[in-house]
């Protein structure tokens, strides 16, 4: 699978990155949705991860501007955030995202076995 993770704390970012990458994915980490926009212009990538709370665009920017890019394959959006209230969750979902995960409730090897269950379905 290769995952274009965004997220603007970059030790998380690196923390993240390399669990994918002992589980075989390809990763491609930015820190921010501006970045990230640039990368989905110019390449393709099976999964986007990405934070709700980011410098430039905030989350719900940031998949507002994917949904508008008409990418031929678009990926699948999830979100990993520590915002976990149920109407960022609403939000999110409602918006285009496929998944949800709340940074805070799961150890990195958990979420790459979530992100790998929510791009199964």
């Amino acid at each position: 699978m290769r995952i274009l993770l965004v997220d603007d704390d970059a030790l998380l970012r690196e923390m993240y990155a390399t669990k994918f990458k002992e589980n075989g994915h390809s990763v491609e980490a930015t820190g921010n949705g501006e970045n990230a926009l640039g990368l989905l212009k110019d390449d393709a990538f099976d999964v986007v991860l990405f934070d709700m709370v980011m410098p430039a665009l905030t989350g719900d920017e940031f998949l507002a501007s994917v949904n508008k890019l008409g990418l031929k394959k678009a990926p699948k959006c999830i979100v990993l955030s520590n915002q976990g209230e149920e109407t960022d969750i609403e939000r999110a979902t409602s918006a285009g995202a496929c998944g949800y995960i709340v940074k805070a409730q799961m150890i990195p090897s958990e979420v790459v076995k979530k992100v790998e269950e929510l791009v199964s379905k």
